[in-house]
């Protein structure tokens, strides 16, 4: 009588599935892209801590250093007011403005004289990934920006600046947002501002984002000028300086951190979708 026989079946492997493996492609493209692109930021840091720190240092030297000083009052309330009104101001400058030179400046090169930006399009990712690095990139350096201007702008003023820390989950979220909306903003520029134009958008644009951006006067102090007040709406600068008054001086009276938070989401959003269109118009067609 013959013995039963025992059928081993051996495990199956088990497939990986095309998303983790098509997800895990994407994130090794950008980590790819963001490690070159910090290669060329490390051979230009100078150029980058010049850039980024020398106009908050000027103002916040004549403006909440010198005039004190010198007896010269600044705006409608005394110096210590103005120091702190200033302070947020000048760090969101630094945000947006980080974002405009690292992503924008860049691109307009690329996409005029050198081509640099076809080698990157061949990478085996979609164009869209390529345009996306930039804005995390630029979001990466305005947030390197506003870390490095904000203890500076604080400490030089000859009035105490009332900085205070009133919600780490805002502020966290203020930051974040604004990078992103930083690079956006570079993005959507610099894919349709021509290089020849370059010097026109930093009359056309950059003038008005700074001076109607909330930057040197809080936007609730715009009551006096109604139609202003519902104007300057529009600038993205805004919230970002409305957004951090709120999370680090409660003392100034400032928009609603809610209405900041959503409008800088939504204003991410839109300049998102705009880059990624002339991104992907300028490359490929």
């Amino acid at each position: 009588m013959s013995e039963p026989t025992t059928t081993t079946t051996r495990p199956q492997p088990v497939l990986e599935t095309a998303e983790p493996t098509r997800a895990r492609a994407w994130l090794d493209a950008v980590r790819g892209l963001m490690l070159r692109d910090l290669r060329v930021l490390r051979r230009e840091l100078p150029a980058f801590l010049t850039r980024t720190v020398m106009q908050p240092l000027l103002f916040v030297f004549v403006f909440a250093f010198l005039f004190p000083r010198i007896g010269q009052g600044v705006g409608g309330g005394g110096g210590e007011e103005f120091a702190t009104i200033l302070v947020p101001g000048l760090v969101a400058v630094a945000v947006i403005f980080q974002g405009i030179i690292a992503v924008a400046l860049p691109l307009s090169t690329e996409f005029g004289g050198t081509k640099e930006i076809e080698d990157r399009i061949m990478a085996p990712v979609p164009v869209s990934t390529v345009a996306i690095e930039k804005i995390l990139f630029g979001a990466l350096q305005s947030v390197a920006a506003g870390v490095l201007v904000l203890p500076m702008v604080a400490a030089i003023p000859a009035t105490p600046v009332a900085l205070e820390v009133t919600s780490l989950p805002l502020l966290l979220a203020v930051v974040v947002l604004s990078a992103l909306l930083s690079g956006a903003l570079g993005l959507a520029l610099g894919t349709y501002v021509s290089p020849r134009q370059i010097g026109l958008m930093f009359s056309v644009v950059v003038l008005p984002l700074t001076f109607l951006g909330a930057v040197y006067y809080p936007w609730t102090a715009l009551e006096a000028v109604p139609w202003l007040q519902w104007l300057v709406l529009l600038n993205p600068l805004v919230y970002v300086s409305e957004g951090l008054r709120a999370a680090i001086t409660p003392s100034i009276s400032t928009m609603a951190p809610v209405v900041v938070l959503l409008a800088l989401a939504a204003s991410t959003g839109l300049l998102t979708l705009v880059g990624l269109r002339g991104f992907v118009r300028r490359t490929v067609g």
